[in-house]
């Protein structure tokens, strides 16, 4: 069986590498207005693709949300297990055409440092997680063993604020006793990994005015703070000397016992030579099991042509990971009341909340999950799995665990630390794109077998 699988997997990749380039080359950038005929031209592709595979197959959107192909191919066993097959065909903005090494939207072959890679945005996220879940229906063909659901979503990058009416609108049709979420990745190249954790998201916009205009930063200074000092010093109070989040109320726990070399962290990171890790903990705790607060922008004058005056209001967007165990209500109060506590020198105050998105710890017990255990180590030639916690938020999850509190959701994906997704020269590592095809064929047998 195993020998006569792996064929069929080299049977199947080159046609579906095809299909996995034509979606490439559809520029399905969500968060783009300009591109929204991309994105519906996406969907479509999607949907021709498993009409082809015999699914009834539909474009299903709520309102002006990104639509979303819904396909459902039942087999004679009706005593089969259901599963749902999810991944997403929108894609994150290209950024600076500059920064590529070849055109963002022609999927490119070329040599990286750790083997072949296929370059492109949506090469790896998350059109290589339509085109796995593509390959593993192909190598089943009419022998399918369960049923299956797809749900394809078109708005992920965006934060799928219409997937909860999306998921209300086809419970019924979507009801599963397994959920495969195809979107997330390895630990390494040659070793699977089931994500099992991830943190969750708060972000605000944090505005401070010590001034209710500009004035001359000579006649003034010294007595009148400036608002990029006030707000440089309330950015500050939310850490101690050794960079730990000292924000109150906020949840940490225990991580994997998963060995981080530093030599892999330094490369992986882009961390420059001599830079010292902050925080406290081991590696993974405070990558994956505990807060972490980032300042991903600030809305202040440019240092070039900006003339002697004290900057009377400035703004910063706060971006709080929050721990497994933590919900995002709890941890934006949390924020929000050491900010009040905290402002310098009675500088006016303003908290605008962006967007939120719950964490998630997944109890990976159970037959299913088991199946998906053996299907990896035997399409990664032995090496077995392990559970990973990752450090950023995919918030669709939480909604799938409350819409199907009974189904087995397992979560794992085509990225590799060296993957780049949303960056520029995002890749698709090819050689592992083959085990990750050949171990949810395995998944979908085995899990017919249970």
């Amino acid at each position: 069986m195993t020998d006569d699988l792996r064929a069929r997997v080299r049977d199947v990749l080159p046609g579906v590498r095809r299909d996995l380039e034509a979606l490439v080359r559809i520029e399905s950038v969500s968060a783009d207005p300009e591109r929204a005929d991309e994105v519906r031209r996406s969907a479509e592709a999607v949907r021709e693709l498993f009409a082809a595979e015999g699914f009834d197959a539909r474009i299903s959107a709520i309102g002006d949300g990104g639509p979303a192909v819904i396909a459902t191919r039942r087999i004679a066993r009706e005593a089969a297990p259901t599963v749902l097959l999810y991944a997403h065909h929108d894609v994150q903005p290209e950024n600076d055409h500059a920064d590529w090494d070849s055109p963002p939207f022609e999927p490119t072959e070329r040599e990286s440092a750790n083997g072949v890679r296929l370059y492109g945005r949506g090469a790896a996220d998350d059109k290589a997680g339509i085109a796995a879940h593509l390959a593993a229906l192909r190598i089943h063909g009419d022998d399918l063993p369960v049923h299956v659901v797809m749900f394809i979503e078109g708005e992920e990058e965006m934060g799928s604020e219409s997937l909860p009416a999306l998921l209300d609108k086809h419970l019924d049709e979507l009801r599963s006793d397994v959920i495969v979420i195809a979107d997330s990745g390895n630990w390494d190249i040659g070793t699977p990994a089931l994500t099992t954790s991830l943190r969750g998201l708060v972000r605000l916009d944090v505005t401070v005015r010590s001034l209710t205009h500009a004035v001359h930063s000579g006649m003034w200074g010294g007595l009148v703070p400036d608002a990029l000092m006030t707000l440089s010093r309330l950015i500050a109070s939310c850490h101690d000397d050794e960079g730990s989040v000292v924000v109150e109320g906020l949840h940490a726990g225990p991580a994997a016992d998963v060995d981080y070399p530093e030599a892999r962290l330094r490369v992986e990171s882009g961390a420059v030579p001599g830079l010292h890790w902050i925080g406290s903990g081991s590696t993974v705790e405070r990558l994956w099991t505990k807060p972490a607060l980032s300042i991903t922008g600030i809305t202040a004058p440019k240092a070039e042509g900006s003339s002697n005056t004290l900057v009377p209001a400035a703004t910063a967007r706060f971006s709080l990971r929050i721990a497994p165990g933590d919900t995002a209500a709890g941890a934006q109060a949390a924020l929000m009341r050491h900010l009040e506590a905290h402002v310098p020198w009675g500088a006016e105050l303003t908290i605008t909340p962006v967007d939120t998105g719950e964490a998630t710890r997944i109890d990976a017990t159970g037959p299913a999950y088991d199946a998906a255990r053996a299907a990896f180590a035997e399409a990664w030639d032995g090496t077995e799995p392990i559970d990973m916690g990752v450090g950023g938020s995919i918030p669709f999850i939480a909604e799938f665990l409350g819409a199907f509190p009974d189904a087995s959701v397992l979560v794992t994906g085509v990225e590799d630390p060296d993957t780049r997704a949303h960056g520029a020269n995002e890749g698709l590592h090819l050689a592992e794109f083959e085990r990750v095809v050949h171990a949810e064929a395995l998944l979908l047998a085995k899990l017919g077998e249970l």
